[in-house]
């Protein structure tokens, strides 16, 4: 059957006119271009390591993609490209960006690469506690992001943490993202809280959690720290939190660059926690997964005050009586370090 079949094929190549020696030429064609398109490329830079890393602009034409990857020492034919990246018909388009492609990639595993738009993915890491303003200034200064932000977003709105991108990426996108993120894990921390918690809202929550991120960089401190506070606003006493004040006198604009003083303690101000009862209004900072849990899960304890030490941490304390001492101690200990 396979002879009677090849040689209906033949007779059929015949009555077409197709000559033999034409269809053989064809043959070797197609075999030698299926070669190229998966033979090794050149090593970029003469380096078996490293790829290459190559920017494809949004908008580029396929010959001028070619010509690009041709400069850039990963293929040796523009052309050879260009027929690979259209075959076969109706093939996924190729997608910009910037590509790291690895030494001796072959033409077919370039053309695969671009459609499937696997590009070279950076990060920006974003701390916690920092303000809304100065969140969207560390965006800003990113120079592989592209395009404005509009206006900065509310305090407490932005969750801090690492985020990818690729180059040319928005950096209102990234803003969207950030809001995204701290919606989704306010809301699912939310569902989750302990009982008992002298919240009104979820917006009330994350006030508390940005007042425990300011308070203490101690992850073994946030469900103290939060205790502390819980207690506070379930006996009707006032937070006397510092980071309040800081931001009071400063709207999240940077850094106090001084030491509080007592006049500091008394500004009017709707932040200031000595001076005003129960939550600010708003957040005063934009804080981290773990101290919004912190917030919602407090350690149970009878705590109402708590003092630096000087060394990184804090002294806790149930009594005024306690605290005072704790607070003598810490400044006869700043006393000695000066001296």
């Amino acid at each position: 059957m396979a002879r009677e079949s090849q040689s209906g094929r033949a007779t059929l190549l015949a009555m077409l006119g197709v000559p033999m020696a034409t269809l053989l030429c064809l043959g070797l064609a197609v075999f030698g271009l299926d070669y190229l398109h998966h033979m090794p490329g050149p090593v970029p830079g003469g380096s078996l390591d490293k790829g290459k890393a190559v920017l494809i602009p949004s908008g580029t034409p396929t010959l001028r993609i070619g010509q690009i990857l041709a400069q850039e020492g990963v293929i040796e034919w523009p052309w050879l490209f260009v027929m690979a990246s259209h075959w076969p018909l109706q093939s996924p388009p190729l997608k910009a960006g910037e590509y790291l492609i690895p030494s001796r990639a072959s033409v077919a595993q370039i053309v695969a690469q671009l459609r499937g738009g696997r590009t070279v993915m950076h990060s920006l890491t974003v701390p916690e506690g920092l303000t809304s303003a100065q969140i969207v200034a560390l965006v800003r200064a990113e120079p592989l992001l592209a395009g404005t932000i509009p206006a900065v977003p509310p305090e407490g709105t932005l969750l801090p943490d690492t985020y990818g991108f690729s180059r040319g990426d928005s950096r209102e996108g990234m803003i969207a993202r950030m809001t995204s993120a701290m919606r989704r894990a306010v809301t699912e921390l939310w569902s989750a809280r302990v009982a008992g918690l002298p919240y009104r809202s979820m917006d009330e929550a994350v006030v508390m959690a940005s007042i425990v991120e300011k308070e203490t960089g101690l992850a073994a401190e946030r469900r103290r720290i939060a205790g502390v506070f819980v207690n506070r606003l379930k006996r009707g006493m006032r937070l006397q939190a510092d980071p309040t004040v800081i931001y009071g006198l400063t709207q999240g604009e940077g850094a106090l660059g001084r030491p509080l003083t007592r006049a500091d303690w008394l500004h009017n101000s709707p932040y200031n926690t000595y001076v005003i009862d129960g939550l600010p209004p708003r957040p005063i900072a934009n804080p981290g997964r773990a101290a919004l849990e912190a917030a919602l899960d407090p350690m149970p304890h009878d705590d109402l005050y708590f003092v630096a030490t000087g060394q990184g941490g804090h002294a806790f304390a149930r009594t005024l009586e306690d605290h005072n001492e704790h607070v003598t101690k810490a400044a006869r200990d700043l006393t000695k370090t000066r001296n």
